[in-house]
């Protein structure tokens, strides 16, 4: 590597001598520069991949989420994986042990090797800061954590909570159950911009601390539906069922693709700002059931490589969605079964963390598309409970 250049205010050594006293010096800092630059790019390659494997192990924890949803719901659904991967890591923070591994297994997250601890919340971090930075995106994120006015949280949780997930404490009086479930759906109300004006249904007593993430989308299209093109047309919900949506058109280059195995369309919609909605549609009405079954990351990576462009009409319906699912229960089927026992370990959490276990974990997802793009939003819950 060449030697650092001398700033302008130094004069270069014109005595021979001084400069052979000093080459042997300065050639020991130049490889010494190069070693930390080649490790600093090493770490940052380092750091990239394990991104990358962060970002695809999620969505196919999100796949995995999905089937298990599907087979207790039917009907429309919508959740967040992001969200919940984010809620799950946070909880994280508080649990050592069996406790600890089961999350991360249960989220597929076991595969990410830590070399240094605290690894996983930096890297939910780094994405979530990624995302956030990207502001043609719209998406903001953050948490709450709701705390029983004489529970005693750990600082070092308090410390990390704040460093990785921005959480923002505040105590409450959860004897008060009316009151503090009043005041906490003000607050969750006021940050998700009115989207999700009642988070909360009743509150136990009980409760230690509410842990509360919340994550806002607000996507434009990159193209634009023309509301003058929208109307009401019929939408076939399967082979016998029928109702009318309001119908958006649009005309122009769209990238697809067919899918021969599973025998199905599949759409690519960008939203500004580099992300994307990628929509499928099954050859045969009802087959999507058994799409589901082979739902991964990898599947829609092969999707996005074989798109072409081409002139297209596009019909697709304007529509909101808004569900609430009991999460811990789906988790449990995952494997996450120990922090919803009375075997939990949140010693991490709190000093009385032996006789603290989660209650529940909720989440309730908006989601609306119209001509200008899409409005998500995703509230989680997770409770903690003295036993």
């Amino acid at each position: 590597s060449a030697p650092s250049p001398q700033s302008p205010e130094t004069p270069a050594p014109q005595n021979q001598t001084s400069r052979v006293v000093q080459a042997p010096k300065e050639e020991e800092e130049d490889e010494q520069e190069a070693s930390e630059e080649k490790a600093s790019e090493e770490e940052k390659a380092w750091l990239m991949a394990s991104r990358q494997q962060l970002a695809k192990e999620t969505s196919n924890f999100g796949f995995s989420l999905l089937r298990k949803i599907s087979m207790r719901h039917d009907g429309n659904m919508v959740f967040s994986p992001f969200g919940m991967s984010l809620a799950m890591t946070g909880l994280m923070l508080g649990a050592t042990g069996p406790t600890e591994t089961q999350i991360k297994r249960g989220l597929h997250l076991q595969a990410l090797k830590p070399t240094k601890p605290g690894l996983l919340p930096s890297l939910f971090k780094g994405l979530r800061e990624t995302l956030s930075r990207n502001l043609e995106l719209g998406l903001t994120q953050g948490s709450f954590a709701f705390i029983h006015k004489d529970f005693d949280v750990k600082e070092t949780f308090f410390n990390l909570s704040k460093r990785y997930f921005d959480t923002e404490c505040v105590p409450m009086n959860f004897r008060n159950a009316s009151q503090a479930k009043r005041l906490m759906n003000h607050y969750i109300n006021k940050e998700t911009r009115g989207k999700i004006p009642k988070l909360f249904d009743e509150i136990n007593p009980e409760t230690k601390l509410i842990l509360v993430d919340y994550i806002l989308f607000k996507g434009k299209w990159l193209t634009p539906f023309d509301p003058v093109f929208t109307e009401v047309d019929t939408f076939h919900l399967d082979k016998y069922k029928t109702i009318k949506v309001p119908m958006m058109y649009g005309a122009g280059k769209f990238a697809s693709t067919f899918d021969k195995n599973f025998r199905c369309h599949v759409l690519k919609l960008p939203y500004q700002g580099n992300a994307t909605m990628l929509v499928v549609l099954m050859e045969k009405m009802g087959d999507h059931l058994a799409l589901e079954d082979y739902l991964t990351t990898d599947l829609v990576e092969t999707w996005l490589r074989n798109m072409k462009t081409r002139n297209m009409e596009v019909f697709f319906p304007k529509f909101k969605l808004d569900q609430k699912y009991e999460m811990h229960e789906l988790l449990r089927q995952m494997g996450i079964r120990r922090i919803f026992s009375p075997f939990a370990d949140l010693s991490e959490l709190s000093a009385t963390g032996r006789n603290l276990q989660v209650s529940r974990v909720l989440q309730r997802t908006v989601i609306e598309v119209d001509e200008r793009g899409t409005e998500a939003v995703a509230g989680i819950l997770s409770e903690i409970t003295a036993r």
